[in-house]
């Protein structure tokens, strides 16, 4: 409940004293001048005339009938007497009274339309003000919900209400009070009932509590209702909010709907993009294979080292087909949402002792260096997934650096996680193809169209480590080498 003070109470006050003050005054000094009666009503006549500007009527009335009073005691005969002897001067005193009465009249219009203009004035600056706020809000989406907030802070109000039709949704500018919670949601509930009701049929709703309704319509369709208290609101300006508000709520619509229809257009974007690269990445493995596979069949000037050879490139390329279509269905798997994770708790210096016992064959051009701080350190993750992740981190690590390099594979616990750093001295990643490299089918400048590889290596890598509510990042630079840092959550040890 708000509370103001009495600032209009003790102005009023003021005025009353200070207009009994200087009529009493104006007729004391016009009885010591010995004024005569014109005199003395022309200076009644500019008091009555001043205060009925600047105070309203019934002061103006409270003063004329006081110098009337002391205009017929003391400037009439008899003096100092309320009787009046000559019949002109009950018309001189009838005339002062019409006039007081008439000046009064035009003084309150005159105040009243200054008054209306004036409140005109500031509900154009409140509607232009809220139709700024409005056209500024960067989501159109969070500024429905803001409306009934902003509608209450720019016209003053104890509290407004918004209801769209689309979703069936009710917004509050305040928040229920929690010392009368039950009341307040039997109350909502009742309010967003006659809402909803009154939007789809069309009719006028009764509130409860002394909200005032305004329909919502933009064109010929009704998108909401739109309620406030009190009801203080003219109806030209509460049909201009609902105007802007309806806009709104339908140019929110609109987004929705673009990003809706942008996100569709996205995802045929890269299914088409995803048949492209598969076609020219499975296009290459199976020229090969075709050509190894009818060279071998046809079988002429074929000695036993080409032979060899040629099996070698079959079996090369058959591996690389088989990944190229692993990547595909994981890709696929991903992008429909069944990706899963079996986590469990995995002693992490096993783990890598595993891991680059599967991998001596890949890197035996390499050097490999596996760093711990912890040989006891166990961590959270599913590992066979995160074995996919490092097996590409270290086979690119390996195809990108110059043969007899160190690679460099560091493990350690940061707070509530472990850390894996997968390094080497490699050619480095050119700065501008950093932020994307993560993402779908990029590929990088230096690997050039007829590198190896689909583009989606990486951007698998890091859905892996985000299911897994971990993450990744590399630094390079170049002709220095690159450095991946990946983490997962580690696992707490008992304190027995």
């Amino acid at each position: 409940m708000r509370i103001a003070p009495p600032r209009r109470w003790i102005s009023q006050s003021l005025h009353w004293a200070s207009a009994t003050l200087i009529t009493l005054a104006s007729t004391s000094v016009l009885w010591a001048t010995h004024a005569n009666a014109s005199t003395a009503a022309i200076v009644y006549m500019v008091v009555v005339v001043f205060y009925s500007t600047v105070a309203g009527q019934a002061l103006s009335l409270y003063l004329a009938v006081c110098s009337a009073l002391l205009f017929d005691y003391f400037f009439f005969p008899p003096y100092r007497s309320l009787a009046i002897s000559n019949p002109s001067d009950w018309i001189s005193v009838l005339a002062f009274v019409g006039s007081c009465v008439l000046v009064n009249r035009l003084a309150e219009r005159a105040r009243r339309q200054a008054y209306n203009a004036e409140q005109r004035r500031e509900q154009v600056e409140r509607l232009y003000t809220l139709s700024q706020e409005m056209m500024l809000h960067d989501d159109a989406k969070g500024l429905v919900r803001d409306i009934p907030r902003q509608i209450e802070r720019i016209f003053a109000l104890e509290a407004v209400l918004l209801y769209v039709s689309d979703g069936d949704h009710l917004y509050s500018s305040v928040p229920g009070d929690s010392s009368s919670e039950a009341e307040d949601t039997v109350h909502a509930s009742e309010i967003h009932h006659a809402l909803r009701e009154a939007t789809e049929m069309e009719v006028s709703p009764r509130l409860p509590q002394g909200y005032a309704p305004m329909r919502l319509v933009f064109g010929m369709h009704s998108v909401g209702m739109l309620a406030w208290k009190p009801a203080t609101l003219s109806i030209e300006v509460a049909t201009l909010i609902a105007a802007q508000v309806a806009i709104a709520i339908t140019r929110a619509h609109a987004i929705g709907l673009s990003t809706r229809l942008e996100a569709a257009r996205s995802a045929d974007r890269l299914r088409t993009a995803l048949i492209d690269s598969l076609t020219h990445e499975l296009r290459t493995p199976l020229t090969a294979i075709r050509a190894a596979a009818t060279t071998l069949v046809d079988g002429r000037g074929v000695d036993e080292a080409t032979r060899t050879e040629l099996v070698t490139i079959l079996d090369e390329e058959s591996s690389r087909l088989d990944d190229l279509i692993g990547e595909a269905m994981e890709m696929a798997a991903i992008e429909a949402g069944s990706f899963r994770v079996r986590v469990e708790a995995v002693q992490v210096s096993r783990f890598l002792h595993e891991l680059v016992e599967e991998l001596q064959p890949t890197m035996a051009r390499h050097p490999l260096a596996v760093l711990e701080d912890d040989a006891e350190q166990v961590a959270s993750f599913d590992p066979r997934l995160l074995s996919r992740v490092l097996h590409h981190l270290l086979e690119n690590a390996a195809r990108y650096s110059p043969a007899g390099t160190r690679i460099t594979v560091l493990c350690r616990r940061l707070g509530s996680r472990i850390e894996f750093q997968v390094e080497d001295k490699g050619a480095g990643i050119d700065p501008h193809d950093l932020p994307y490299i993560f993402d779908k089918f990029y590929r990088g400048r230096q690997q050039g169209p007829t590198a190896k590889g689909s583009g989606m290596g990486l951007a698998i890598v890091k859905a892996i480590l985000t299911a897994h509510g971990g993450g990744i990042d590399v630094h390079s630079t170049l002709g220095k080498g690159s450095t991946f840092r990946l983490w997962v959550p580690a696992v707490e040890r008992n304190s027995s």
